[in-house]
């Protein structure tokens, strides 16, 4: 039964309208983002949820957006105490606090989609790493990882997610600024996955320069959809061919996250 569903008889239905049946769970962690009209039915709502969702033991309500260098956003709990959960995607496990890294279950389906891009045996860069859902499945298929994030939650994380898995002869972590380049070890890399935070495009310039010629780049980015095909025709004009170009979510009416598989070419 759909939440809606579920509360026609308790919420008046001018606010219940409002209600999104839709809501992201993070391992036994439902995450929602009511609006204010909703705030008086919070804990009904919350209730509901753990009543009708026996796999859901903490149900969160996020009161901010992500912000800050550890991407990071401010939550409310409104049933059950514990934000520490497992989630698990496409065979793999991922230890979190919901409340100290951030992870969006909604990008499995793109996260497994380049993950099965990667040959045995290929050196593959991933900034912005947080708790390794790119990291490890591309570790699990034979992969050499370099690792890089910021926030030292999610590298705590990673480095017991990476244990978790069985991977951790094949991944480096290094805990530090994405752009700070002096971190990496010499040599360049076959790929590079860039889950590039909002308005941090300028990461671009400094990962591909690592890649080589040749090299694969999976760069997400941020923009309204007329600015969609004009950042794959900049992509060619400086040096790589546009092999995929696909919309994966939103973040604020008419801003959508958008991924552009590239290949390397010599620069001109």
């Amino acid at each position: 039964m759909v939440l809606k569903e579920q509360l026609k008889d308790i919420i008046p239905g001018r606010v219940l309208c409002l209600l999104s049946n839709r809501f992201d769970v993070i391992g036994n962690v439902a995450v929602l983002s009511l609006p204010h009209e909703l705030k008086k039915y919070r804990y009904t709502i919350a209730n509901s949820i753990i009543s009708s969702r026996h796999n859901i033991r903490t149900v969160l309500n996020k009161i901010s957006r992500v912000h800050g260098s550890n991407r990071t956003a401010h939550y409310e709990i409104l049933a059950g105490s514990d934000t520490v959960t497992v989630h698990k995607e496409f065979g793999f496990a991922y230890r979190l606090d919901v409340r100290t890294v951030f992870f969006n279950p909604r990008l499995a389906g793109e996260r497994n989609r380049v993950t099965a891009q990667i040959l045995p045996g290929e050196r593959v860069l991933v900034p912005f790493c947080g708790v390794g859902p790119y990291v490890i499945p591309a570790a699990a298929r034979g992969a050499v990882l370099v690792a890089v994030e910021q926030n030292p939650e999610a590298c705590r994380w990673l480095r017991e997610n990476v244990v978790l898995n069985g991977i951790e002869d094949r991944v480096t972590l290094l805990a530090g600024d994405a752009f700070d380049t002096s971190l990496l070890p010499p040599g360049k890399f076959d790929r590079a996955i860039i889950p590039t935070p909002y308005r941090m495009d300028a990461i671009f310039d400094v990962i591909t320069a690592l890649v080589k010629s040749g090299g694969m780049i999976h760069f997400y980015t941020f923009c309204n959809p007329d600015q969609s095909d004009a950042r794959g025709d900049v992509f060619a004009s400086r040096g790589f061919d546009l092999l995929v170009k696909r919309r994966c979510g939103n973040i604020a009416p008419g801003i959508n996250r958008w991924v552009y598989d590239l290949v390397k070419r010599d620069y001109p």
